[in-house]
């Protein structure tokens, strides 16, 4: 266990692993959103971000947070 240390310490606020389904979901309604204004037009000039249809706040972590001393064995299982 030579390579046992955490590479980058950082990790989420909450107990939720990660926020995939909060992303594929803020994705889907982007690109749904695209598709219409393309469709409504011949030629768009402004399309819409990803932060104008979903916010990161509102997703299952509620940010990151560092932690100098992490290690392997200090994590969950």
């Amino acid at each position: 266990m030579a390579r046992s240390r955490r590479h980058t310490p950082i990790f989420g606020m909450t107990t939720h692993e990660s926020e995939k389904a909060d992303k594929r979901r803020a994705n889907r309604r982007l690109r749904r959103l695209v598709r219409e204004v393309v469709a409504a037009s011949d030629a768009p000039e402004v399309l819409p971000a990803l932060r104008e249809v979903s916010n990161p706040w509102s997703m299952a972590k509620d940010g990151r947070s560092y932690w100098k001393d992490a290690r392997s064995t200090d994590l969950r299982k």
